[in-house]
């Protein structure tokens, strides 16, 4: 009979603040931050989480978040609809999540997954309005997604690094329907592009200098900015020649600045003048086309500049501001200031100038006789300079508009900042949100710049940043180093270098949190109401988890505690270190030395004073090993007590005489840890030399060695009343093991970093684990159950799929498509994936069983046709398909509708990939019906367009199929023009209720203010009149 087991499934992960996989996100309330694979959700005033966005079967880290823009014309009352974000992961997928920040009770939904990357995404942007957004991967590839189709437009190729940002700039005098705009990417092949998205092609490439750009930010500056000297030390406008007045009055003012943070702690700022992108590529007189203008270069680098990366670059939406973000703790913060702050510091800067000059001249008349030359030409000077000073500004450095106004400084590094959309301005300053790589949470409060402030005559005021709020205390600052679970399964205790953490099992809250040293090992003991931590120091640490309280510090060991086990009788514990000890301690009610007690006076008079007694630790033995002891464990009959060594053996004791009893070898490599079965018949010990092996109890036979894990396997523990064992390791797996048949059951992956710890239930339901990436992450038993051979199997074909899949992305490349030329900077979005495959599958297998129906329609129709009328009536109707009649007695041609329809559109054009051309045919025919029968017409026209550009070339060259083409484009084209007329009747309709509804408000306003009818009609007709001028 084949054994069966049950199944282990992950639960959400819990400990994790933030990961230091991606940028964090800021609305002003709300932090969306990654937690490796989710999206948490953190109310900052409350510092309570609020939702996690988590994908199943998703395992891939976020490597980027990026909220969707609300557009400016949207009403105050769409606030309430939910929000969107664009999440890419690092497995090259991006998921769009709807997410309503004021009513965080609705649960996340999932919109769209897009997927057309081969590696991981570095990057992520959207448009102004929304709708589109681009992704940057680290392959150096640029994709243009489109959000409302859910389809990829076109694929970017140009950059020989991973691309660090894109900046969309709109066409300056176009709207977007008439021109899709430009694109502005920087990556860490040191280069910025811009690139033409009408012309889809890399119009301008500029070197940025010789570290790698990580970082970029885009702000627009319309003509009032002073002018700003460039790094040639001409003016940005001095190029412009007088020859044409005409033109210079048409022309389009403005530019956008790009500033660029780079590898080597250079940022650079450059100015992309409009009236130049407006202009364009223009055919000169020789008929040879003149490229666009390059970005000009301001004057780098700016004031905050160091040796360390600038990681992240922003301007701020509303104020004067630019955020630096360098690789270590500190945010620096820089002003721009205006061009009367300018002015009043140049005149500042001349008037000191001439005092001194004035002092000089007196002393030198006083020292020595000074000619009558130099006395003329200092008196020029001053006054040249005199005249200079009322002046205007004229062009300006960028070292004399930069200025730095503040630095915040924070615990930890700094992975990311972020700001609200609309800058997060209030009454106190503006708001900041800090992302820590030590799994926590910072806000700040930054003084904005006032007005006052920027006075001639007036002072900077005070600008220190002040930290409003921290999210700390729901996980841990370090690894995850030990774990344990109490006896009734209801408390886990997670300790690590600094906290101990008390947690609900069930509600995976964090119940206490209590300082301790770098702890290495931890046990609950009896009761449940006790901790004891073994620290790197030699201290064993006793906590009261109900008090949340240190009960006292035994300095037991000189080295570090590398394990502790409680005595299966529950009166006392035993402790391993690196001093080549083993100490045996007693648990001992005692009373408070230094307590007054309570004081209880008996009738007699005699008074008795009865103080408090609280639990200690009482050292009664030691026993002297020959090395470092890294692991100890009692056996659960009691009798015997297993100690490993740093020379790789595993000595046996009795327990109670610590006799020697066996020695255990094998190991090439220390043993980490070890466990003995409930029943004490086995104990299974874990190596650094990836290996888990098994032995008896009895007489210390290897029963087997089994190669475990990928990197050092850092503990084992036994199931409770079975001979099945956990085993975790460095590799970052977490494997289930039958310890009777020496086989693997399930390979579980979650953990993003070295597994450190690893705890079992009592009861057997959970195991949970601990890491380097500080989660702790639960693992349940559920009710399904799994098949050993069954498990082999669903592993091998993942592993089929995953390498089928990837030898269809190594040919990346549509046939008839321009990236068959070598060097083309755009390609079409595909990326085979599973799940594209078995879509591709399912539209196949709909496609078979219809033309298979409706071949025995036409044999019957045809065998009817051949019989005399009374017996081709009496020829019955052959039975439909069970599928057909299972989904409501369809037809052929909507079972291949409904499948597509089912299909998501993202994935569409990758599943039709697979087809062969004989179901390209089969599929045109049902084309054709849909049209004729006005069926979904814009999947029809999306399916025909795909099919006719991937088969173009067996289509031309087949005959045959010339005429289904022909009817199929004259049904087409009849079905697209009753839908362009419905499109455009509804727009005129709607056209027509807005001009009423605004009508209609107006005019009541109007009633409102006691106007009469005909100065209502007056006021209607001239606001009528500056729409018509607006448009």
């Amino acid at each position: 009979m084949v054994r069966s087991y049950m199944r282990h499934g992950p639960t959400q992960a819990f400990g994790v603040i933030c990961s230091p996989t991606a940028n964090s996100a800021y609305d002003g309330r709300m932090a969306y931050v990654p937690a490796w694979e989710d999206v948490l959700v953190w109310d900052v005033k409350k510092g309570e989480m609020v939702s996690m966005w988590h994908s199943p079967g998703l395992t891939s880290p976020v490597s980027q978040i990026s909220p969707s823009p609300i557009p400016s014309s949207s009403s105050g009352s769409s606030s309430s609809s939910p929000s969107t974000f664009a999440v890419s992961y690092a497995d090259g997928s991006i998921r769009l999540w709807a997410f309503s920040s004021n009513n965080s009770s609705e649960e996340p939904t999932e919109l769209v997954t897009f997927n057309g990357h081969k590696k991981g995404i570095s990057t992520l942007s959207w448009d102004a309005s929304g709708t589109r957004l681009a992704s940057g991967g680290t392959e150096g590839e640029i994709v243009v997604w489109d959000r409302i189709a859910e389809v990829g437009l076109f694929r970017l190729k140009g950059h020989r690094g991973a691309v660090t940002g894109i900046k969309w700039i709109p066409h300056p005098t176009m709207t977007p329907t008439q021109h899709p705009g430009y694109l502005v990417s920087t990556a860490k092949d040191t280069y910025a592009k811009v690139w033409d998205l009408a012309t889809q092609h890399c119009v301008q490439t500029v070197v940025v200098g010789r570290g790698e750009v990580v970082s970029c930010d885009l702000n627009e500056e319309d003509e009032e900015e002073p002018e700003v000297e460039t790094a040639d030390g001409q003016g940005r406008n001095r190029d412009r020649t007088d020859t044409d007045e005409t033109d210079q009055e048409h022309e389009v003012k403005g530019r956008w600045v790009l500033i660029t943070g780079s590898g080597d702690g250079e940022a650079k700022v450059w100015a992309i003048e409009k009236a130049k992108l407006a202009k364009g590529m223009v055919e000169n007189d020789k008929g040879e086309v003149t490229p666009h203008p390059p970005p000009t270069p301001l004057h780098p680098p700016l004031p905050a500049s160091s040796t360390s990366p600038i990681t992240q670059i922003s301007f701020h939406p509303t104020l004067p501001l630019i955020y630096l973000q360098t690789s270590d703790r500190t945010t620096t913060v820089l002003r721009l200031r205006p061009a009367e702050e300018i002015a009043a510091k140049r005149a500042r800067r001349k008037r000191r100038e001439k005092e001194k000059e004035e002092k000089a001249k007196g002393k030198a008349s006083k020292g020595k006789k000074v000619s009558q030359e130099e006395v003329a030409m200092n008196e020029a000077g001053a006054q040249g300079e005199g005249e200079g000073e009322g002046e205007g500004v004229g062009v300006v450095r960028w070292e004399e508009r930069v200025a730095v106004w503040c630095t915040v400084r924070a615990n930890a590094k700094v992975k990311s900042f972020a700001l609200a959309p609309d800058g997060g301005v209030t009454k106190a300053g503006v708001s900041l949100l800090l992302a820590l790589s030590n799994n926590s949470l910072e806000t700040y409060t930054i003084p904005s710049p006032s007005p006052s402030s920027l006075k001639k005559s007036s002072k900077p005021e005070s600008s220190e940043p002040l930290k409003t709020h921290t999210i700390e205390l729901p996980g841990h600052r370090q690894d995850v180093r030990a774990l344990c679970v109490s006896s009734d399964d209801q408390l886990i205790a997670s300790a690590s270098s600094g906290t101990l953490k008390i947690w609900n099992s069930r509600t995976t809250a964090c119940i206490r949190t209590i300082e301790c040293g770098y702890a290495i090992c931890a046990t609950f003991l009896p009761g449940d109401r006790h901790v004891v931590v073994g620290t790197k120091s030699g201290e064993l640490m006793l906590y009261d988890t109900a008090a949340s309280t240190l009960l006292s510090t035994y300095k037991a060991h000189s080295g570090p505690i590398w394990g502790v086990h409680v005595r299966p009788d529950g009166r006392g514990l035993v402790s391993g270190s690196a001093d080549k000890d083993v100490k045996f301690w007693d648990f001992e009610m005692r009373e408070q030395a230094d307590g007054e007690g309570e004081r209880v006076v008996s009738r007699l008079g005699v008074e008795t004073v009865y103080k408090s007694k609280q639990l200690t630790l009482v050292h009664v033995r030691t026993l002297k090993m020959t090395d470092d002891v890294l692991a100890v464990k009692y056996s659960p009959d009691g009798r015997f007590l297993a100690v490993s060594l740093l020379d790789s053996t595993v000595k046996i004791f009795f327990q109670d005489s610590l006799k020697f009893f066996l020695s255990l070898y094998g190991h090439k490599l220390p043993v980490l840890s070890l466990d003995i079965s409930s029943d004490s018949k086995l104990i299974a010990t874990c190596s650094a030399d990836k290996n888990v092996k098994i032995w008896g109890m009895d007489f210390g036979d290897c029963h087997r060695s089994i190669f475990a894990h990928d990197d050092s396997v850092m503990q084992v523990a036994f199931e409770k009343g079975s001979h099945c064992f956990w085993t975790v390791g460095k590799d970052r797996m977490v494997k289930y093991w039958d310890g009777d048949k020496f086989e693997l059951i399930q390979r579980l992956e979650g953990h993003h970093g070295e597994v450190w710890a690893l705890a079992v239930s009592n009861q057997g339901n959970f195991v949970v684990t601990g890491s380097h990436d500080k989660s702790i992450r639960i693992w349940e038993k559920t009710d399904e159950p799994l098949f050993l051979e069954e498990e082999r199997e669903r592993e091998l074909e993942a592993m089929y799929d995953s390498n089928l899949a990837d030898n269809l992305n190594s040919e990346n490349r549509l046939p008839g498509d321009d990236g068959d030329v070598d060097g083309a900077e755009v390609e079409a979005v595909q990326k085979q994936t599973a799940e594209t495959l078995m879509a591709g599958e399912r539209i196949m297998e709909a496609i078979e069983l219809a033309d298979a129906e409706r071949e025995v329609v036409r044999q019957w129709q045809e065998d009817k046709s051949k019989l005399p009328p009374a017996q081709a009536e009496a020829l019955q109707r052959p039975p439909k398909n069970p599928e057909l009649l299972a989904r409501g007695d369809i037809e052929p041609a909507d079972h291949v509708l409904f499948t597509i329809q089912k299909v998501p559109a993202a994935g569409m054009e990758d599943a039709l990939l697979v087809l062969p051309f004989r179901m390209v045919v089969s599929l045109l025919e049902y084309l054709d019906e849909w049209a004729k029968a006005d069926r979904d017409v814009v999947l029809t026209s999306r399916l025909l367009s795909f099919l006719l550009r991937t088969n173009h070339s067996q289509i031309v060259s087949n005959r045959i199929m010339r005429t289904p083409l022909l009817a199929l484009r004259s049904h087409l084209r009849t079905a697209l023009t009753r839908q362009r007329e419905t499109v455009g009747y509804n727009l005129a309709a709607l056209k027509f209720l807005k001009g009423r509804w605004e009508g209609e408000r107006t005019a009541g306003m109007m009633e409102e203010e006691g106007m009469d009818e005909e100065r209502v009609r007056e006021r209607i007709e001239k606001g009528r009149g500056r729409g018509r001028g607006w448009k």
